[in-house]
């Protein structure tokens, strides 16, 4: 494991391990939970880890290929396969009545399927089949703005495109009472928003991978478009909450040009001070909620900034064998775990005491059931999406984009 990706794994790993604890400390732990959560909520702690991470990777990744139909069939295969077999996993679990699906408000069968379908559940006012997919949402809406800056050949303007949604958090914060939670879905029902966004995403993919240059702009531009409309009027969560979701991902994508020499140190530095300042300014006048203290909030979200300031730090050293360990099943482990959770919920039930030895022990059978996912689902599905996005590289390469990848710089020219 070279120590470049190394430390990027530590960091998943750990994340991944908070927001299991986060969840399963919903059943075997209550009463530390209780106590913890007003004053540092663990959830917000990790998603904002794993946001950082993927701001950092997603774009590289994209701007290492050229060319968008690989980065999309690479996504595809990176996060498809394990997401299809888990909810396969919840489904059977359900139907052997060890566990329970969530309600879906009414919704018909084939507007949650087909709002799943395009992980975009979160923000077309529909349910999750598994709470941890609401995330998968926000990182379809920035690989959706990822695709439209760099079709529109604005991909260098990593922070611009943070410094942006950072400030539209401050003024919407204030004004957060004003739009309801789901406010699109509200205004044209879900059926159609579902239908609407399904039809506009897969032709904004399609087009955006297409060679032709005018068909790929409009394309990027109209998934960038869409990704930005249901952040801003359609979350589940505050308004300024999600584009701050966004702020912070296009802040990781700042570190890496930096480490690239792509921009200043100092650009990147004032870009993630700025967003900061907005995500605390944001939180604090939103103020406190039923599910929701400022104050645990802005101390996951600061902390958060500097684990992932910690591990830039680290990134020329060696990192343990076993964190990166963790880090390469990290998904699995972000997945598994609500169908476990799921099902000790439906057969032994919750404890109202604290009881540190069973959640050990559910760490100790979730690691394995991960090492399994990752081997046997994510890695295959890895390997498919590798094979089938090398001749959309070699066509690219020799047509109208063309890569270097010389040690720790990148440069795509189109």
């Amino acid at each position: 494991m070279s120590t470049r990706s190394g430390w990027l794994d530590a960091l998943r790993a750990l994340a991944a391990l908070v927001v299991v604890f986060d969840h399963s400390s919903h059943a075997f732990m209550p009463d530390f939970r209780r106590e913890l959560m007003p004053h540092f909520n663990t959830s917000r702690y990790g998603i904002m880890v794993f946001f950082l991470v993927s701001g950092y990777i997603v774009p590289a990744s994209l701007e290492r290929r050229g060319c968008v139909r690989a980065f999309w069939i690479g996504r595809v295969f990176r996060i498809y396969p394990l997401w299809a077999v888990v909810v396969a996993m919840l489904l059977t679990v359900d139907l052997l009545g060890l566990a329970k699906l969530p309600g879906f408000g009414g919704q018909g069968a084939v507007g949650v399927v087909l709002a799943h379908a395009t992980l975009l559940q979160e923000l077309l006012g529909t349910p999750n089949v598994l709470l941890v997919l609401w995330t998968l949402s926000y990182e379809m809406c920035f690989y959706l703005l990822v695709v439209a800056l760099f079709t529109v050949r604005l991909h260098h303007r990593s922070a611009q495109a943070a410094v942006v949604p950072a400030l539209l958090a401050v003024v919407s914060a204030g004004a957060g009472a004003v739009l309801p939670v789901s406010a699109l879905s509200g205004l044209v029902g879900t059926g159609p928003l579902i239908a609407f966004a399904s039809i506009a995403m897969g032709v904004a993919l399609c087009c955006a991978s297409c060679a032709s240059p005018v068909p790929r702009v409009c394309g990027g531009v109209l998934g960038g478009v869409l990704a930005l409309a249901l952040v801003a009027f359609n979350g589940t969560v505050p308004v300024w909450e999600g584009l701050v979701i966004l702020a912070v991902m296009f802040c990781g994508t700042a570190v890496h040009r930096a480490e690239c020499g792509q921009i200043t140190w100092h650009r990147a530095v004032g870009t993630a001070v700025l967003v900061i300042a907005c995500a605390v300014a944001s939180a604090h006048r939103y103020g406190d909620g039923h599910h929701f203290t400022r104050r645990g909030w802005i101390m996951a979200f600061l902390l958060a900034v500097l684990t992932f300031a910690a591990g830039a730090a680290w990134r020329r050293r060696h990192v343990p064998a076993p964190l990166t360990g963790l880090g390469a099943i990290s998904y699995s482990i972000y997945l598994v775990h609500p169908v476990l959770l799921a099902v000790v919920d439906g057969t032994v039930g919750r404890r109202h005491d604290d009881h540190i030895v069973l959640e050990a022990a559910f760490f100790a059978l979730l690691l394995p059931l991960s090492v399994l996912t990752h081997r046997y689902v994510e890695a295959p599905g890895q390997a498919v999406g590798r094979r089938l996005a090398r001749p959309a590289r070699a066509q690219v390469s020799k047509s109208t984009v063309s890569v270097s990848d010389t040690g720790n710089d990148w440069h795509v020219r189109t």
